[in-house]
């Protein structure tokens, strides 16, 4: 019942993950109007272009059978002879044929790119499922795409019939011609003709191909509940993720704590921030955050540096400006070289590390 209802508000349009799985399944939107088009402008072209020469090497070649004298031999038949004119044949029409078939193909890719989808090999039952096959008889898609042929007949029919009305007297004037004007005769109305059609098929097929966009988007609706779950699915949980953080905050914090006896000073707010630095006398570049802290963070810091006798400096605006502006494990900036220089010098002084400053004279 959940189900049903929410199959019912799928109205949210599809993620980018929606739509590059149903890719990955061979769902696309496709129209085959655009491929009709393709192959009758082709077709169209290659009658203006290719078939007056095509046409005029397979008369020839063809007419040759009729001459017995040209293919048969004493002894029997020139099969040499045959095979080269069936191979002229095969020859002449294999580039019409083979240009067709890469506009057939053109006319998919333009649609939808190259789609491998290796689910569309398998056997699916469901295919030849009786009851699966009056469902699809009895949809709506089934309606529109019955509906769109209906169309298709009518608009192209009477497009014919329009362009063959004028022609009609031309056409009782054929049994006057000779078999060659006849052929050029013919050639031109068809022509003419397949112009007409594609005319209209251009109208037709983008229709059509805005037509499968929209029904193909609105198949792969999602429904509010559907777009959580991926976004589960894609981001992680929000309750997982929250743990992830916690665990690495976790564990900055126990490292953050086990550097802390090995800095050089701790500098404090006095209670509310924390940083604790490093710096080796004669080292190369500046002192070095190795942890820092605020509230009871600060307050573990401070414990654990006076646990491990390093010194703890009060310095509120230097406290609050280094917490603010310096990352774990990097150097401080230059704008803090003297106030945090004044502080290393006076805690090394009291260790014995400098001698002590002079006084003025």
């Amino acid at each position: 019942m959940a189900d049903d209802q929410d199959e019912g508000q799928k109205t949210e349009a599809p993620s980018q993950r929606r739509l590059q799985r149903a890719r990955e399944e061979g769902r696309v939107a496709h129209s085959r109007e655009i491929n009709t088009w393709f192959v009758l402008g082709t077709t169209a072209l290659l009658l203006m272009f290719v078939a007056p020469h095509t046409a005029h090497v397979l008369t020839v070649t063809l007419a040759s059978f009729a001459d017995p004298q040209r293919y048969l031999v004493d002894d029997g038949i020139m099969w040499h002879a045959v095979g080269d004119a069936l191979w002229r044949v095969a020859e002449i029409t294999a580039v019409p044929l083979g240009i067709l078939a890469m506009a057939a193909l053109a006319g998919s890719l333009v649609q939808t790119g190259f789609v491998f989808a290796t689910e569309r090999i398998g056997f699916d039952l469901s295919h030849i499922s009786p009851l699966g096959g009056i469902k699809r008889l009895f949809s709506l898609r089934a309606l529109v795409e019955l509906l769109k042929s209906v169309a298709k007949v009518v608009l192209v029919g009477a497009v014919a019939v329009m362009m063959l009305h004028g022609e009609l007297n031309r056409l009782a004037l054929l049994t006057t011609l000779s078999p060659e004007d006849i052929l050029g005769e013919i050639a031109r109305l068809v022509l003419r003709l397949l112009f007409g059609i594609v005319a209209v098929l251009t109208v037709l097929a983008g229709a059509d191909y805005v037509y499968q966009r929209v029904a193909h988007l609105r198949s792969l609706r999602m429904s509010k509940r559907e777009l959580r779950e991926e976004m589960k699915q894609s981001e992680g949980d929000p309750l997982i993720r929250a743990r992830l953080r916690q665990i690495r905050m976790d564990r900055t914090r126990r490292r953050m704590m086990a550097a802390v006896p090995g800095a050089s000073v701790v500098i404090t707010n006095p209670t509310h921030y924390a940083v604790a630095l490093k710096y080796e006398l004669g080292a190369a570049g500046a002192p070095r955050m190795v942890a820092k802290g605020k509230d009871l963070v600060a307050l573990k810091i401070r414990e654990v540096a006076i646990e491990n006798n390093v010194p703890v400096v009060e310095n509120p605006p230097l406290a609050r400006a280094l917490h603010a502006g310096v990352e774990i494990d990097r150097e401080i900036p230059p704008e803090h070289y003297r106030a945090v220089a004044e502080i290393i010098g006076y805690v090394f002084r009291l260790k014995g590390k400098l001698r002590p400053a002079a006084a003025p004279v």
